[in-house]
């Protein structure tokens, strides 16, 4: 057992070396990263897109990674936004890792990029000890998981600047109880925003560009208990 763990930690140590370099490379050229982690079926793409068409018709340059362990119909569908994106197949791996980004992209992220969007592996466990270089990470989930999702995981929302909310147009169809769900955020992450969004009514729109772009502004996102205590 002590060695599992003496190996985990150094996997971990390891990539957060090299999340430390890619950030520092990506801010020298003025792009800022945002990771996105939820459970498979979130809304994770679909909000995705919005927020990047979005940001074709504000003209902020923006570009998108998505990782998936099969197909490329993610890439496909970001595509439509009108932004360079890029699919990364993780064969079977259940997160992206620093290393892992940074290979994909050398060579093809255009220089003039100013917010890059990760869309890891549909995934709330192992994603969420993985520094991808971010500067904001944001968790999602929908109304239809329920909500004790943020104390079923508690390191993904634990260590979030931002959670959003989706397909809340379908809240009352799912009895989602806002108030509950907020509560258990809270618990796990005292004081990180909780934001709603629908992609099918529009609500919410622009969350996630504004707050990536304040990010790149330099102001400050928010600081995890969690990761306090774990500086």
């Amino acid at each position: 057992m002590c060695r599992v763990v003496d190996l985990q930690r150094a996997v971990l140590a390891r990539n957060e070396a090299a999340a430390g370099v890619l950030r520092t490379e990506l801010t020298a050229r003025g792009t800022t990263v945002v990771n996105l982690l939820s459970s498979p079926g979130s809304g994770k793409t679909a909000l995705l897109e919005a927020e990047l068409r979005l940001s074709v018709e504000r003209g902020v340059s923006a570009a998108a990674l998505t990782a998936d362990l099969a197909t490329e119909r993610d890439a496909e569908r970001l595509a439509r936004a009108g932004v360079p994106v890029k699919q990364v197949l993780t064969d079977g791996l259940c997160h992206l890792e620093a290393d892992m980004v940074a290979r994909h992209l050398h060579d093809w992220l255009p220089e003039d990029t100013r917010l890059l969007f990760v869309e890891n592996v549909g995934n709330l466990v192992c994603p969420a000890g993985y520094d991808l270089g971010e500067t904001l990470r944001v968790v999602l989930a929908s109304v239809t998981e329920g909500e004790d999702k943020p104390l079923k995981y508690p390191t993904a929302f634990g260590l979030a600047h931002l959670v959003v909310v989706t397909k809340t147009d379908l809240a009352a169809a799912a009895d989602f109880d806002e108030a509950a769900f907020r509560r258990n955020v809270e618990q796990v992450n005292p004081g990180v925003e909780v934001a709603l969004t629908s992609v099918r009514d529009g609500r919410g729109t622009g969350v996630l560009l504004d707050r990536a772009l304040a990010a790149a502004g330099g102001n400050g996102v928010h600081t995890p208990v969690m990761a306090r205590a774990g500086a």
